[in-house]
């Protein structure tokens, strides 16, 4: 365990490069991409976050925030995100390369331990874009840019402000050190959590506030209603102001779908579960849920004591007050 515990400080240096004079000399092999704008593939839902950063300005103030470095040329980013690239009905939200390294960001708004397998997916469909086949028979090395995996998560199930997940945790009678690694290093970007990093890159400490005000809203009336009053609220006091009145239908659609995605797939583990256990086994649960919840127990020590997803406790917390 000892090696899935750093501090804040060398954790978002687990990524960093270190050389803040970017030449971006590239190895002969590599296939040259274009700068561009991401462009969504309208066939998949698309979401707020990845909406906002696709802006270069904003993904490279994004990138500078969590690697510590201060890059002002956003033509420094190479974006490599892979158009046509779905995964079970999913695709990666963001992917660049800076200074040869090659970064794969990700919004998720639910747990998922299963992002170092996807991202494995991913990161093949990458390289076999950026290398030319016909290096890999030479005598010479092949260079590729070293992978960097990072999930931005702003859901309700966890507290912690950053956490690592390794596919070695997924292999079955795994014995001593797995041949295969890959660590994907979550940050919670909900407000009061990060507060360093937020500081740094002002598009994601605003995308945050509005994501509170959104959650905030659909508590008091319904989702369409709270949607638009939260943009309405967050243009009026300056919040990703301009980004909001420029695309404003566009987030209030995407807004909705996410928030309803969000509550379906919370509600679809909470009734797997209580379909797997008897009714009095799932009272006595519930009520010890909802008293080490009291007793200010975090979410992830009670599904842990009660071997249950963070998501059902959640629920079970919510649907109790």
């Amino acid at each position: 365990m000892a090696r899935r515990k750093h501090n804040a400080a060398v954790k978002r240096k687990l990524i960093a490069k270190g050389n803040n004079n970017v030449k971006m000399d590239r190895n002969a092999d590599l296939k040259s991409y274009a700068g561009k704008e991401i462009r969504a593939n309208r066939k998949y839902k698309d979401t707020v976050f990845r909406m906002l950063f696709s802006d270069r300005e904003n993904l490279l103030s994004l990138y500078n925030a969590v690697n510590g470095s201060n890059y002002e040329n956003s033509d420094a980013l190479e974006i490599v995100t892979l158009e046509n690239a779905v995964y079970m009905g999913m695709k990666n939200d963001l992917a660049f390369i800076v200074d040869m390294g090659l970064f794969l960001y990700e919004h998720q708004s639910t747990y998922n331990p299963n992002m170092p397998l996807r991202d494995l997916f991913y990161i093949s469909g990458e390289y076999q874009k950026l290398v030319n086949h016909k290096s890999l028979y030479s005598s010479a090395l092949q260079k590729i840019p070293a992978p960097n995996f990072i999930v931005f998560y702003n859901g309700t199930e966890r507290e912690e402000d950053y956490w690592i997940n390794y596919l070695s945790e997924s292999y079955e009678n795994l014995s001593g050190e797995p041949n295969l690694e890959l660590k994907v290093l979550t940050l919670n970007i909900n407000e009061g959590h990060n507060r360093e990093l937020m500081e740094q890159c002002q598009s994601l400490r605003e995308y945050a506030q509005y994501v509170a005000k959104v959650r905030e809203y659909a508590r008091e009336s319904d989702l369409d209603t709270a949607v638009e009053q939260a943009v309405d609220d967050c243009i009026q006091n300056g919040v990703l102001a301009e980004f909001l009145r420029k695309h404003k239908s566009e987030v209030i659609a995407m807004s909705i779908f996410e928030y309803d995605k969000e509550e379906e797939e919370r509600k679809l583990r909470k009734a797997e579960y209580e379909a797997g256990i008897k009714e009095g086994e799932l009272q006595k649960a519930k009520e010890t849920a909802v008293m080490m919840n009291k007793m200010k127990f975090p979410v992830e020590k009670i599904a842990q004591a009660l071997q249950v997803d963070e998501d059902v406790i959640v629920e079970w917390i919510k649907t109790n007050k």
